[in-house]
């Protein structure tokens, strides 16, 4: 009765090669780098979303009574809130236009490119390691096969110097070279959930920007026909009707 050959963790590194084990370090520093992005752009967006909604109840009243400094001020104290980046750089953007009367003629256009600028910052800023996360997602299962090809190799090369033949002479060298296949799938996998699923809430986001835009448009439009359109800006308090 041959004896029975077990294959953990620890008896499978130890039988590998230097490429083996270089492979599985790379790998292993992909998947270290991997969850670091998915992490940090998770709390990222989670303080983002947070800070947006609280941001959003305060925003809606203070724009009903036409308090925009106070609103500047109040997106101040959201830094990760894209909202109230969207609403500050709209405000701070009209600034100019308020103070000397009636808007002319491009002024809508003035809002929407202040919005679209700093809309486009904040995406950059929001993306900033997924493409290093793409990357580890479609790399890492090459990196394993790479090493699976040079164990096949070995395990042939082998059985070749030795003159042995049969698949028992080359099976415990194959199994040990499909780990970093196995390994690179795994890293994968991860990284290519994440990437989906941040692009995902990186849309959704995209999304509430344009609309905050739009509203912003549709106020100071309306807004620019009232008589105390130049008043407002410059005191930052409504008019009594």
């Amino acid at each position: 009765m041959q004896p029975v050959t077990h294959y953990g963790p620890i008896e499978i590194w130890q039988s590998m090669g230097t490429v083996g084990h270089l492979v599985l370090i790379i790998l292993l520093l992909m998947s270290v780098y991997a969850t670091g992005i998915m992490f940090d752009r998770w709390l990222l967006l989670r303080k983002a979303h947070r800070q947006s909604l609280e941001f959003v109840r305060v925003a809606r009243r203070l724009l009903a009574e036409g308090k925009l400094t106070d609103l500047v001020e109040e997106a101040a104290k959201h830094p990760q809130s894209h909202l109230a980046r969207i609403y500050s750089a709209a405000i701070l953007d009209t600034t100019p236009w308020r103070s000397s009367g009636p808007p002319g003629e491009g002024f809508e256009d003035t809002i929407r490119s202040a919005t679209e600028r700093e809309g486009a910052r904040i995406t950059q800023e929001f993306k900033r390691g997924l493409s290093g996360l793409a990357s580890i997602g479609s790399t890492a299962p090459f990196v394993g096969l790479f090493g699976t090809v040079i164990g096949i190799m070995n395990s042939f090369f082998g059985m070749a110097a030795t003159g042995s033949g049969g698949i028992g002479a080359v099976s415990g060298g194959i199994a040990e070279a499909l780990v970093n296949t196995a390994a690179g799938i795994l890293v994968a996998l991860p990284a290519v959930w994440g990437f989906n699923y941040f692009l995902g809430r990186l849309e959704r986001i995209h999304s509430e920007m344009s609309n905050a835009s739009s509203e912003l448009v549709d106020y100071f439009i309306k807004k620019s026909r009232s008589d105390s359109w130049k008043l407002e800006a410059t005191t930052g308090r409504p008019v009594n009707r």
